[in-house]
């Protein structure tokens, strides 16, 4: 006889489900999105003056905030106080843009609708007045997988559209999109998003959620994202899950899968003091630690670049997407380093990464490489050589003056 089934938990099916950081935090509003100051500021503008073009392509990396800066535009446009860059966020249309369920605002995924016969029956409903707003707004996500027949069979409705239709395009692959279509758009690049930006962002969040993390582990976090808003709160969702509500810089470490700061800094100190044994401690921690070497060294090489940065002025070092507190560790390192050394350093990493991700044996590899890296000293500047001659020239010139007659300045008869 099967057992029978055993009831759920009332309080576990009345918990609310889970929703991911990057859900979450989504921006609801032009406003609010981070780093693409260029592309909200034109949409706002034109949402103020009225002078709504009736195509618009988003294109850039992924995770820079194409989607969400679609349905942010959208909502601004059918909001009831609008079309505004600030939508109330309470009327009919904006509560049913944010859930899905705006029967106006029709999003299709480019991907999975990529046929003729998909495009055809959009462009019949083009044709249809709006339910209960302004415009008709067709936002197609990934619209460089549209077939060859799909484009041309929008190009005519893209080209003449009715007053009360908008369409949006997302992509990631710009160069897919045919040029008959890039001209009746309106394009906008996004970029990918500054570190900085991205960390700023974080913190918040995680201020908010209750999250004790570093500012240090939160640019790992963002740098991680390379640029991808997304990216980054999907990897601090996976943060939070392993190292709890306290996670400290080396559990974010690990699951980033990141080498210890540690490790990186005794390494670069090494090569430039001349200090070999630092160098091979290192090596060994790494290689105990079950890091791997070629992520080692790839690390490495960003360290080198920021250091050079950091020794070049004053102004250069804005362009360090680090935290203060490794501004300032970085500034201690090379104190009395010069550009040239650290460059010289760089170019003998790049290539003994290229070695190392190549070989059975990295360590090895690495650890020979040490004798290259910590014979490197500044070289001296070509003026200071050509004074060292001249110096030279003139003391030998004294010499030949002072012989006696009939000798050679080495006292030889001739």
């Amino acid at each position: 006889m099967a057992d029978k089934p055993v009831p759920a938990d009332p309080a576990v099916l009345a918990a609310p489900a889970y929703v991911a950081i990057a859900r979450k935090w989504r921006p609801q509003t032009l406003e609010d999105m981070c780093g693409q100051a260029h592309v909200t500021r034109t949409l706002k503008n034109a949402l103020e003056s009225g002078r709504l073009h009736h195509a618009f392509l988003f294109t850039g990396a992924r995770g820079v905030g194409k989607t969400t800066a679609a349905r942010a535009f959208a909502r601004a446009l059918q909001c009831a106080n609008g079309p505004t860059p600030t939508p109330c966020g309470v009327c009919g249309p904006c509560i049913d843009i944010l859930a899905g369920t705006s029967p106006d605002v029709v999003e299709i995924d480019g991907a999975s609708n990529n046929s003729v016969d998909d495009i055809r029956n959009l462009r019949d409903g083009v044709r249809y007045l709006p339910a209960t707003t302004r415009f008709r707004v067709y936002v197609i996500d990934e619209v460089h997988m549209l077939s060859k027949g799909a484009f041309n069979a929008l190009l005519k409705t893209l080209e003449e559209p009715p007053p009360h239709v908008k369409f949006i395009f997302a992509t990631t692959e710009v160069n897919k999109i045919p040029d008959t279509i890039l001209s009746r758009v309106q394009r906008f690049d996004f970029k990918r998003i500054p570190a900085s930006v991205v960390s700023a962002r974080l913190r918040k969040i995680c201020d908010v959620e209750g999250i004790t993390i570093s500012d240090a582990a939160l640019q790992m976090v963002a740098k991680a994202g390379e640029g991808s808003m997304r990216d980054a709160q999907s990897l601090l969702d996976q943060v939070i899950s392993f190292g709890g509500a306290a996670a400290d810089d080396k559990q974010v470490a690990d699951i980033l899968g990141l080498v210890d700061r540690r490790y990186l800094y005794e390494m670069l100190g090494g090569v430039l003091q001349g200090q070999p044994e630092r160098c091979l401690d290192s090596i060994q921690a790494v290689h105990d630690n079950g890091y791997e070497l070629a992520q080692f060294t790839v690390e490495l090489l960003e360290l080198v670049r920021n250091a050079t940065v950091a020794t070049l002025s004053e102004g250069a070092r804005r362009f360090l997407d680090v935290s203060e507190e490794e501004k300032s560790a970085l500034l201690a390192i090379t104190n009395g380093v010069p550009a040239e050394q650290l460059s010289r350093t760089f170019q003998v990493l790049l290539e003994v990464h290229d070695q190392v991700s190549r070989s059975m044996r990295p360590r090895l590899v690495l650890e020979m490489a040490v004798a290259r890296l910590v014979a490197i000293r500044p070289a001296q500047p070509v003026s200071a050589l050509v004074d060292r001659l001249v110096d030279l020239e003139r003391r030998m010139r004294g010499q030949g003056a002072a012989a006696p007659r009939g000798q050679n300045p080495e006292g030889e008869r001739r």
